[in-house]
């Protein structure tokens, strides 16, 4: 569906600024970013993208909006890179404010907290929770949760405690994957992919 132009989801294919995982529910990108304040959008291009000019392609979206609604992928591109006074090499200068605005339309960080909050009651011990994430905000959370699981009770330093009292629930198995060279010749997608394996223990 990222490739499917109808979606929205993509700079690279012109189309409808939808952006919705569930096309069945929840406001498009171009009804978020029509009645969202510009305050809001710079926030969002912040958390979501990581954006170093947020505020600059915030004001840039408010004002083009004022002449016509942003309702196409190439529009919101062609105003978010016109509004960029840096282009990096290798990277379309909109990929992370189309990044943060998906990620803000499907409350996708949100719906991976959730995942992880109900996660241990779906496995069995010994069972494994293997997770790829396909960018830092995501893996971020990722490892913070499965680094909590495998340390168990946050306890003052210098407590004597036995193995046991620190409930440990997860166990970290090797470090974070990332894509091959190979991997990455052959799916340019898994260049930003990180997995992340742990066990459950108890």
């Amino acid at each position: 569906q990222l490739d499917d132009g109808e979606r929205g989801f993509s700079f690279l294919h012109d189309g409808p600024l939808d952006m919705r995982m569930d096309t069945s529910r929840g406001e498009t990108a171009a009804q978020w970013l029509a009645a969202a304040a510009q305050e809001d959008i710079a926030a969002v291009l912040k958390e979501y993208g990581e954006e170093r000019y947020a505020r600059r392609i915030a004001a840039a979206i408010v004002a083009a909006r004022e002449n016509a609604p942003l309702e196409t992928t190439a529009a919101l591109a062609k105003v978010v890179s016109e509004a960029h006074p840096r282009w990096e090499r290798h990277k379309h200068p909109a990929t992370r404010s189309f990044q943060a605005i998906r990620i803000k339309v499907n409350g996708e960080l949100d719906d991976l907290k959730t995942f992880l909050d109900g996660a241990l009651d779906m496995l069995r011990v010994g069972g494994r929770l293997v997770v790829i994430s396909f960018h830092s905000l995501e893996d971020r959370l990722v490892k913070r949760y499965m680094r909590n699981m495998s340390r168990g009770e946050a306890l003052p330093r210098g407590v004597p405690v036995t193995e046991s009292a620190l409930n440990r629930r997860m166990r970290l198995v090797e470090k974070a994957v990332r894509a091959s060279a190979g991997e990455v010749e052959l799916n340019p997608r898994a260049r930003s992919a990180v997995m992340r394996v742990a066990q459950k223990i108890a």
